[in-house]
């Protein structure tokens, strides 16, 4: 299901160095005025660390690094270019074909199974958002980490919780083992946070407005006052334009993307005061890594009595992608910033001596918009039918079976994915109309399978390989009998499930197809042997891994995923 379209506002903007001032050119040309403001030149090299001896016993921080929308393609596309935090990552164990293996490929689901080892079958993050229609309140949709029993929360306006998570997260296993280690999340996203949290969490902290947030009923730390502080003095000043590397020329095109407007060319230039423009942009992660590093000290993590974790999910690459695509200027410049900014987190690890272990991985993938890819050798890339969107499908629906019915007949998040029948109807009528849904959507051309809710409860949970795994099986993977829909259709390859493109939303994912469902999967802990394993492994294998590597004892039957073998020397770090 896609994102709503009102989390994504931002507005591609190009600029010429002719057009600036002597301080703004020179800021454009390499110096930089303001916190987050930096300026894409070839990433600086990350630090690398002397070789020593692989460590024994458990390491003292785990850093589990989440970029939403980083597709294995896109990692594929640029890992020549990368020579700074991500450059210290193909140092370690690289597995460039990890799979987020399910069907719902959106930013819950996907986070949820991170640090779970689990699918969202299991998890019960089955979308961004499912529906209700039992609901009491008059908003039947609920939102993956609010808290809907609370009369203040809504979808768009969350009492943000972690409530809906039905399996611990490794920072919840770490804390029954010793309850001294720290479980701390940071993102621009609170159902990152939450996802890779869980509902045992000492720190969350979000991005909301120009500033970071948290849960309800707890206050900023100095370091996050201090950061937030940083935050607001950026976005109040502004900030010149990137100039891109020499190697982004290529992709420095405009494509005409909707109704006057186009992408393409842009660098990102903030006016002042525009929060929701810093958020679409690299400095969004820029502020991200920031407030992680003074965590790191204020809070003095991988020095305490017991391992920590640190989770931090950077989310631009996602909005970047969703408001210009993958394909252009925008996500060159992003790839060269994320870069650096990881490469500065590193820096500040390794000053702090503490041995920690890394990891880095993906929410989902992403798909450019198709304006650009019908240009580009992919003619099939098209925008979905607006009829299969719910309202549309629900009028037709009635209209065919002569029912009437006080509000939606369907509810849904989107063309595409779960729909929801009424429970306005007796159940046999609600039956009938699933069944008539169904033989709707399978007619329809754009259409690549229908399973309704009794065909997926049937389904024995898919293991093997996931790049073999049936249509079937992928939706099966993100199938709840709690809260998924009575039927669930997946859309044909190269069908962007938006109708209509408007500035900030030109592209998404959510598909059950490779490009959505690849990601890359990198380890890295000073002292271990580096190796690139191409045989496709799974994201919920993280969990397993980690906990092994810390020596956590956990109850068998807890993941879906395997432990992966990660010192790339001749032991074997899951035994």
């Amino acid at each position: 299901m896609p994102f709503r379209a009102s989390h994504f506002h931002g507005r591609p903007v190009a600029r010429s160095l002719l057009g600036l001032s002597l301080t703004a050119s020179l800021v454009a040309l390499g110096g930089c005025t303001a916190p987050y403001g930096r300026i894409a030149r070839s990433p600086a090299p990350a630090p690398v660390a002397p070789v020593v001896p692989a460590p024994s016993g458990p390491p003292r921080l785990v850093v589990a690094i989440s970029v939403d929308q980083f597709s294995a393609d896109l990692f594929a596309q640029y890992r020549q270019h990368y020579t700074g935090g991500l450059a210290r990552l193909l140092q370690g164990g690289v597995f460039p074909s990890a799979f987020q293996s399910h069907a719902a490929t959106e930013t819950c689901p996907g986070h949820s199974t991170l640090l779970t080892g689990a699918h969202p079958s299991r998890t019960g993050i089955i979308a961004n958002t499912w529906f209700d229609p039992g609901l009491a309140r008059a908003d039947k949709a609920v939102y993956c980490a609010e808290d809907e029993t609370d009369p203040a929360s809504s979808p768009r306006n969350p009492v943000v919780s972690a409530g809906h998570l039905k399996v611990p997260t490794l920072g919840e296993w770490m804390k029954q083992a010793n309850p001294a280690s720290r479980n701390v999340a940071v993102s621009a996203k609170d159902r990152a946070v939450m996802m890779m949290g869980g509902q045992a969490i000492d720190q969350g902290w979000w991005y909301l407005k120009g500033q970071f947030v948290t849960l309800r009923g707890r206050t900023p730390t100095p370091a996050v006052a201090a950061a937030n502080a940083a935050l607001d003095a950026a976005i109040k000043a502004g900030a010149a334009p990137y100039a891109a590397p020499a190697w982004c020329a290529p992709r420095d095109r405009a494509v005409s993307a909707g109704k006057d407007f186009a992408v393409g060319q842009g660098r990102f230039a903030l006016a002042p005061n525009q929060p929701d423009g810093f958020r679409v942009s690299p400095r969004m992660d820029a502020a991200t890594g920031d407030l992680a590093e003074r965590l790191i000290d204020e809070l003095q993590l991988g020095r305490g009595a017991a391992p920590d974790l640190l989770s931090v999910s950077f989310s631009a690459t996602d909005y970047i992608g969703h408001g210009f695509g993958t394909e252009g200027l925008e996500m060159c410049i992003q790839m060269a910033e994320l870069d650096r900014t990881l490469g500065k987190l590193f820096a500040k690890l390794d000053a702090t001596g503490v041995d920690y272990v890394a990891v880095l991985s993906a929410d989902h993938g992403g798909l450019d918009l198709p304006e650009r890819l019908a240009a580009q050798a992919l003619p099939n890339a098209v925008r979905v039918d607006p009829a299969l969107l719910p309202g549309a499908l629900g009028k037709g629906l009635a209209a065919e079976l002569g029912l009437t019915v006080e509000g939606p007949l369907l509810y849904g998040d989107g063309p595409f994915g779960d729909y929801w029948v009424t429970k306005a109807l007796p159940e046999a009528q609600r039956a009938r109309v699933a069944a008539a849904l169904a033989t709707r959507l399978k007619a329809h051309p754009q259409v690549a399978a229908v399973f309704t809710r009794d065909e997926l409860a049937k389904v024995t949970t898919p293991a093997g390989n996931p790049q073999d795994w049936t249509l079937r099986d992928r939706a099966r993977a993100s199938f709840d009998s709690q809260r998924s829909g009575d039927v669930v259709m997946l859309l044909n390859r190269a069908i962007v499930p938006i109708p209509a493109a408007g500035p900030g939303y030109v592209a998404t994912h959510g598909s059950p197809w490779d490009y959505d469902r690849r990601v890359p999967l990198l380890f890295w802990r000073k002292g271990w042997t580096g190796f690139e394993q191409p045989a496709p492994v799974e994201t919920v294998d993280i969990a397993p891994s980690l906990a092994r590597v810390l020596g956590l004892k956990i109850p068998e039957g807890s993941f879906d995923g395997r432990c992966l073998d990660l010192d790339g020397g001749p032991g074997n770090s899951c035994r």
